[in-house]
């Protein structure tokens, strides 16, 4: 596991995916921390931080925090000088209620059976203030189930209808809801039915899902990424190998 959060933490720096999708978020989280209720610094809190990554790009924002379960994850996150983490689960958050601007959950609601999906999706709710956004990011689309399905450990991937309905029925009023990553929906639809009909790989072997790529490559693909972000601000993606969601909890 260390190993592995490791080579997640490497990849955040420079893959193009991570790279595209801070691209995708950052114009939603500068639409949250301006229509945020409420005056001084926004606080900001990221459910299942992992090794606390995502922290850099939210407290451009505001002031950032986030817990996770992971002892490893966090010990990295500490080591590289991430001081506002805690360690808890995304069902029993240890703030107090209505204490947030702005809550995330990037890419861990996929991983939870679906009572305690459930119950982090109303933990997220109970920590916002009145008139506060919560920022979901989750796998879409079953058909793109592969070989980093395995290595996220996705119990589930989400549809547009799904992701709604589970946000809405613990009080959110959905904001925004697109899918992201459409630029590269084709090779992905191509890559991952290839690995499904070979059998998914280990975990082990999954990890070079993470590689960085060779550098021209890897610039190619986030260029890419960065044009489909400009599209996003103004349009929503039919289909694409997530899902964003901008939600707020009503005044």
């Amino acid at each position: 596991m260390e190993r592995l959060l490791r080579a997640t933490a490497t990849a955040e720096a420079r893959h193009f995916w991570f790279r595209g999708f801070r691209a995708f978020v950052n114009p939603l989280l500068r639409y949250a921390a301006a229509r945020r209720t409420g005056g001084g610094v926004a606080r900001i809190l990221d459910c299942g931080c992992g090794t606390g990554a995502n922290l850099m790009v939210l407290n451009r924002f505001g002031r950032a925090y986030g817990f996770d379960m992971s002892e490893v994850g966090l010990r990295i996150g500490r080591q590289t000088g991430r001081t506002l983490l805690a360690r808890a689960t995304v069902a029993a958050a240890p703030f107090p209620t209505a204490s947030f601007d702005i809550v995330t959950s990037l890419d861990v609601l996929y991983a939870l059976d679906d009572d305690t999906e459930r119950r982090a999706i109303a933990e997220m709710f109970r920590v916002l203030k009145p008139g506060g956004f919560a920022l979901v990011n989750v796998a879409a689309m079953e058909i793109l189930r592969g070989d980093h399905s395995v290595l996220s450990h996705e119990l589930r991937r989400y549809s547009r209808n799904d992701l709604r309905a589970r946000l809405s029925a613990a009080g959110f009023r959905i904001e925004r809801l697109t899918y992201t990553n459409i630029t590269l929906f084709l090779p992905l639809l191509l890559a991952r039915a290839h690995q499904r009909r070979r059998g998914l790989r280990g975990e082990s072997e999954a990890q070079k899902e993470i590689t960085v790529p060779p550098a021209p490559l890897n610039a190619l693909l986030t260029g890419l990424l960065w044009l489909e972000s400009l599209y996003l601000r103004r349009f929503d993606a039919p289909a694409g190998s997530s899902l964003l969601c901008l939600a707020r909890k009503p005044a």
